[in-house]
């Protein structure tokens, strides 16, 4: 990892994360298709999931990080 910048270590956390997510939705209903993992909370087994909710979180946060980084590089 050295040598990789902040955003470039965040670009793969969040590409790793989306992965795992589409993963997750997949197994909660297999019936899903790419599309449907653009907005994954209009299906409700997808937003009343547990695990889903907390790997969603995740996501959450590495993309609030990514903001945070380039709204600071900015100023």
């Amino acid at each position: 990892m050295s040598g990789e910048t902040a955003e470039s270590i965040l670009e793969e956390l969040i590409a790793g994360q989306r992965k795992k997510i589409a993963d997750l939705a997949r197994r909660i209903d297999p019936a899903l298709v790419e599309d449907d993992l653009l907005q994954p909370h209009d299906h409700p087994r997808l937003a009343s999931h547990a695990a889903f909710q907390f790997e969603d979180g995740i996501l959450a946060g590495l993309l609030s990080a990514r903001a945070a980084l380039r709204s600071r590089r900015a100023l």
